[in-house]
């Protein structure tokens, strides 16, 4: 064109843009002239040391866009943001004029600056052939304040602004910026400082994520992790997602010598944190050998208080190394890194995971749950052991596809997360039988009895027959409904939860010993009265995959196993043992007796109740899933026989409580009068038709078929 001069190419926005040179003179005067202001230093609360300048069309007010175009009465100025081509050079008033209708007026607004369309070449628009010659179109667009994208039209920038201010994202999740140390906190758990933002507990608005409502999740993994430690020494453990690093503090700190710790994080923000709270704790940092600008502690420097520090991505790192203990808790679901956990981890090691993605293992997103864990889910009164069985159903498939079987150790779930920790067993043999308990439920949808499938790859004409209850027969359609696949083993090791009961007492952590003492109470299907730490024979009932292994019925003695080569001989060994332990493995699933209560009676108290089932000769024992539930081998329809039999009748005018027993034989004295005996008996009879009132009402909502005749 024959209006374009030499131009030359101004960097702006990564982008290499040709501005004509009469622009950028006008540009570069009117930046001199400009006074600096404090408020142009920063956007959206970055610090002043902010890496790179906005664009020229982001601007607070109109006054600094007109600075930017340097007007004057007497000359001829060009339009900072149109090309020559577009909008040639004018005095200032026809200037004004067109930087206030086409540039300002329609910007789009965001924390008080204004980002105006920008007619530039910055966006690159394809060439159209008009005749012979190719012309070329100015695109018009909008630069975003956050992530620097080009966005065409204005509907499509303010819908492009909402979803970062919807998400938390801020400029620091696009550009390396770091806040001023006086906005960090520091907070102190379990002996260990970390420093912190001041919105640590929104993992969207910030790099270094401290949740204090998990600590109790980090107290179970250091158990976890110290009865490995006391196994074989030292081990190799990584924190694959370390935020703060305050996990892997912990490990470091209280278990020394015994651990090597590894904190990973792929965030550059995350890593310098890591790097200040380890020297925070008074520990020596080791960095990988690709940072080679920053401090080492040498190669011949490896004592208790140093930890490694890497910024990687994980499944990156766990495909580099092997370790001996791997935690995985990243921002939602975990199945993203199974592979490459099991992919280099050690033999009889440990693969600890939390799962944060409770909307969909709490079937409230069950698409979600299907997408993520190809497990089909409805909810049930016991959905949180679902969720478990649907996690360790997802870590055995991942570990069978690397040859590897799992050992499932400890499954939790409560409010906010889902923790599973399973010991990792090498060979094709492992690998099948825990494969082979992944099995399918079926559910029922009127009862919620349930029962796993049988083995096997034969097609049933009635599959209803393997539920204990009648509900198909009665009620109209269909009752029953798949769910799965899921595991069906257990979920609890005794011996080693007790062992982490011991760590726990021993380290102080006050949190977890209650909720410990349930899991092993659990695990053994007993109550909490019954529940004994220094029972005798504890070694000789349970056996931890080889590592303690069970030895004969009249000897207790108990050992540990070091080594991977003598493991697998007394694995080999033990396989051909029988397991007797199979017989006395917790019952599957639990009843909540709230949901199973009968209307119109008081049912007794929840300890009374594992008494009564415990009399009537099953196992019972509370559970952690649900405070209100019942862990037990009983069938459902002996389960409400027995609470049925125990409750007590609810009248509507209530003279007392308790349960009430019918009037049978009336013995009168001699000297009472007739008119005292006609009260006596009507009273008896208005017993006796309540009694029988409350009966029926009973048998009718329990079999609604049966008597619906009647």
């Amino acid at each position: 064109l024959d209006g374009v001069v030499d131009s030359e190419k101004v960097k702006s926005n990564n982008l290499d843009v040709k501005i004509p040179k009469s622009e950028l003179e006008a540009e570069e005067k009117g930046m001199e002239e400009e006074p600096p202001r404090e408020s142009d230093s920063n956007i959206l609360d970055v610090s002043s040391d902010y890496p790179r300048d906005k664009h020229i069309s982001i601007q607070r007010h109109l006054a600094d866009l007109e600075k930017l175009a340097d007007l004057r009465e007497d000359e001829k100025k060009p339009c900072p943001l149109c090309p020559e081509e577009k909008f040639k050079a004018c005095y200032s008033h026809k200037l004004h004029r067109h930087l206030q209708n086409l540039h300002w007026k329609v910007s789009v607004e965001f924390e008080g600056y204004r980002m105006c369309i920008c007619h530039l070449s910055c966006r690159p628009v394809k060439p159209n052939l008009v005749g012979d010659q190719p012309f070329s179109k100015m695109g018009a667009h909008y630069h975003c304040i956050i992530c620097s994208a080009t966005i065409t039209r204005r509907t499509d920038m303010i819908g492009h602004i909402n979803r970062h201010v919807n998400k938390g994202e801020t400029e620091s999740r696009f550009i390396t910026v770091r806040a001023p140390k006086s906005s960090y906190e520091v907070v102190k758990e379990s002996a260990t400082d970390v420093q912190v933002l001041p919105n640590h507990s929104t993992p969207q608005k910030t790099d270094s994520y401290y949740n204090p409502k998990m600590k109790l999740n980090r107290q179970l993994i250091f158990c976890a992790l110290a009865v490995l430690s006391g196994e074989r020494k030292p081990i190799e453990c990584l924190d694959a997602f370390g935020a703060t690093g305050i996990m892997g503090l912990q490990w470091a700190k209280h278990l020394r010598s015994s651990v090597k710790v590894t904190i990973n994080d792929c965030n550059e923000n995350s890593v310098t944190m890591i790097k200040e709270n380890c020297h925070l704790n008074k520990m020596k940092v080791k960095l990988n050998i690709k940072e080679e600008d920053d401090e080492t502690t040498g190669d011949g420097e490896e004592n208790s208080d140093t930890i490694e520090v890497t910024k990687m991505d994980a499944n990156v790192i766990m495909h580099l190394r092997s370790f001996d203990f791997i935690h995985l808790d990243p921002f939602g679901t975990s199945v993203n890194y199974l592979d490459s956990a099991f992919k280099n981890v050690r033999s009889l090691g440990i693969v600890s995971l939390t799962s944060t993605d409770i909307s969909s293992l709490y079937a409230k997103a069950q698409h979600v749950a299907l997408r993520h864990y190809g497990c089909n889910i409805v909810r049930t009164e016991y959905y949180k052991e679902l969720a478990a069985r649907i996690v360790i159903a997802a870590v055995t498939r991942a570990a069978a596809r690397c040859n590897k079987g799992i050992e499932v150790l400890l499954a939790v779930a409560l409010e906010h997360f889902v923790l599973v920790v399973v010991r990792v067993l090498r060979g094709p043999t492992p690998a099948d039988d825990s494969a082979k308990k992944i099995r399918y439920l079926i559910h029922c949808q009127w009862c919620e009895e349930r029962v796993f499938q049988k083995e096997g790859n034969m097609v049933e004409e009635n599959p209803y027959q393997q539920l204990p209850c009648d509900c198909h027969g009665s009620m109209p359609g269909k009752t029953a409904v798949v769910l799965g696949p899921l595991w069906s083993g257990a979920l609890f090791n005794t011996g080693f939860l007790r062992r982490m009961l011991l760590e726990a007492v021993q380290y102080g952590l006050d949190e977890a010993q209650p909720l410990l003492k349930t899991l092993v109470c659990e695990a053994e299907c007993t109550t909490l009265k019954h529940f004994s730490i220094h029972s005798p024979g504890d070694e000789n009932k349970q056996e931890e995959c080889g590592v303690y292994i069970k030895t004969t019925n009249t000897s207790t003695d108990s050992y540990l196993v070091h080594g991977k080569r003598k493991s697998e001989a007394v694995l080999r060994g033990t396989a051909k043992r029988p397991r007797a332990e199979h017989s006395a493995e917790h019952p599957p699933f639990y009843y909540n007796i709230h949901r199973h209560s009968i209307k119109g009676m008081n049912m007794p108290k929840l300890n009374k109740f594992l008494n009564y089932l415990s009399e009537a000769g099953y196992r019972v024992s509370r559970t952690h899933f649900d405070p209100m539930g019942v862990r037990t081998n009983a069938p459902l329809v002996q389960f409400k026989t027995i609470l049925m039999k125990y409750s007590t009748p609810t009248y509507v005018g209530a003279q007392a409580e308790g349960p009430v027993h019918l009037p049978g034989d009336v013995q009168m004295g001699e000297g009472i009068p007739a008119a005292a005996e006609i009260k006596v008996e009507e009273e008896a009879e208005c017993v006796e038709d309540d009694k029988s009132a409350v009966a029926a009402a009973v048998l009718a909502q329990s079999y609604p078929t049966h008597y619906a005749a009647d």
